[in-house]
């Protein structure tokens, strides 16, 4: 069985490793010159570093260098997936600076044909087949930068409005009066560096978000309170189970007490108040849609002037003022700007589908409609990969390239299709009264994370034993626990279908 995988960040890299290691043939297109994905040099913005600390943000079966620091910075994570690719030899299969132009299927039985191309060329130069395709081009790949009014005038004026992503080299903001748009991870992390050289560093924030000190009380490390399955208990699931039950029931007041006094600290400790950037709401609105942890010295160059925030406010127009380019806001005013730089956000759609099969794929407000975050269904031959963000993203990448493995080897047993499709309509009902519709389509799974691997590795019956469960309960995941469940998966589907020879074209035994 031919596969194709298009993207080379953890999703399609971890993807390629499995379905090699179990038996397939496997090729991956990636339009960047690097693997990567978000961590490739070509996305890559100044001060962009990991949220995880290294010890919780890897792959099961290689750790972060020891060398690194706690938390690594983008070069170093991309320099990590490199030797991923070399540990487990998948530069063989790797196709970068090729772009998949489209990817069309032909029938049930016949698998996909894929126009690819060299990136930044018009015209598909080659066309090939493939019986399956996982498609990892990444949650966070195309930025969503907003259409402001006046943006021609703007940039006549010499202004310069890009993405977080887009924004590569500091001196161009040296000595520059520049707007940040956006209060998450990227608006923040990059105004940083750019504090160090601008004129003047201004950040936008529509809505503030809540933030996580990295050291609570400058001596717990957050990976105790939010890496652990009691972390992730201390917020409401779907479905509750065990002590989840007990915390938000009888405990409630007790789980609301630790979560208030978590906002506590880190609103002292942050000078939240001081600064006049409290959040609306409560500390446990953090597990809306994605948990932002603050970035170092982001507040104290607030505190010092050298960042200033402008609470509750949008762009409104760019303009040019006194022959210099400029942005109002709401309430009116009136900023310097020679370069506005937005952490606003991503669209999530599959840009080598046509309409109709996107309308096959999702819902009407646009969600993707994904049985475990993986398998679409009713569209043949099809799987995603990395469509489930998280807390631990190259491990949940992994255990669900572990479950396609699986799948494709014909060793689950699925509910019908009319149950899987009753299940992903409840769940993303579910995410979008939690979230306010924040949830990336239906791909962010954040703050539940475990949660998601248990329903992946539990359908396989390859979760881990209730002894290593437990301790992460106390203490933070270990992905290395998991290095096992590939070899696991292999040996218990080998009495199943040949891999490369049947691929089940609708649910492999569909009996539940």
């Amino acid at each position: 069985m031919r596969i194709a995988v298009v993207g080379a960040g953890f999703a399609g890299l971890s993807a390629a490793k499995v379905l090699r290691q179990s038996g397939f043939d496997v090729t991956v297109f990636e339009k960047a010159p690097d693997v990567g994905g978000v961590w490739s040099r070509t996305r890559r913005y100044p001060g962009l570093h990991t949220q995880n600390d290294k010890g919780t943000y890897h792959l099961s079966d290689l750790p972060m260098p020891a060398h690194y620091p706690q938390w690594p910075s983008g070069e170093q994570v991309q320099e990590y997936l490199e030797s991923y690719v070399e540990k487990f030899g998948l530069a063989t299969v790797l196709r970068l600076s090729t772009e998949v132009a489209s990817a069309e299927l032909v029938n049930d039985e016949t698998g996909w044909l894929i126009a690819s191309r060299p990136a930044g060329a018009r015209d598909p130069v080659t066309v090939e087949r493939y019986d399956h395709l996982i498609v990892a081009n990444g949650i966070f790949s195309d930025p969503l930068v907003p259409s402001f009014d006046g943006h021609a005038t703007f940039a006549a004026a010499g202004g310069r409005v890009l993405a977080a992503g887009e924004f590569h080299d500091i001196e161009a903001a040296r000595g520059r009066n520049v707007l940040v748009v956006g209060y998450g991870k990227s608006s923040c992390d990059v105004a940083i560096p750019l504090s160090d050289v601008a004129a003047q560093t201004h950040v936008v924030a529509r809505e503030l978000l809540w933030k996580m000190p990295r050291k609570l009380g400058g001596a717990l490390n957050y990976k105790y309170l939010l890496l652990t399955r009691m972390g992730e208990a201390l917020f409401r699931y779907l479905n509750l189970k065990g002590f989840e039950r007990f915390l938000h029931g009888p405990g409630n007041g007790l789980r609301r007490r630790m979560v208030d006094s978590v906002g506590s600290v880190a609103t002292r400790q942050l000078k939240l108040r001081e600064l006049g950037l409290v959040p609306n709401g409560s500390f446990e609105d953090i597990a809306r849609s994605t948990v932002s942890l603050a970035t170092e010295g982001f507040f104290e160059r607030v505190t010092d002037g050298r960042i200033t925030v402008h609470r509750d406010q949008v762009i409104k127009e760019l303009l040019v003022d006194g022959g210099r380019p400029a942005a109002r806001l709401a309430d009116g005013t009136v900023l310097a700007a020679d370069l506005v730089i937005c952490g606003t956000g991503f669209r999530q759609h599959v840009p080598f589908f046509d309409d109709a099969l996107h309308a096959r794929l999702q819902d009407e407000a646009g969600n993707f409609m994904l049985y475990r975050q993986i398998l679409p269904i009713g569209v043949p031959r099809l799987t995603f990969a990395g469509y489930n963000s998280s807390f631990f993203s190259p491990l949940s990448a992994e255990m669900a390239a572990v479950w396609t493995a699986a799948y494709l080897r014909g060793g689950i047993d699925l509910p019908t299709e009319g149950r899987m499709r009753d299940e992903v309509h409840t769940r993303l009902a579910w995410m979008a009264a939690r979230t306010n519709g924040r949830h990336a389509r239906g791909t962010n799974i954040i703050p539940f994370s475990m949660h998601n691997i248990d329903e992946v590795l539990n359908e396989l019956g390859l979760n881990l034993g209730p002894l290593t469960r437990a301790r992460q309960w106390l203490f933070p995941v270990d992905p290395r626990s998991y290095r096992g469940v590939t070899a696991r998966m292999i040996r218990r589907s080998a009495d199943g279908d040949a891999a490369g020879q049947v691929e089940p074209t609708r649910p492999a035994r569909a009996t539940r």
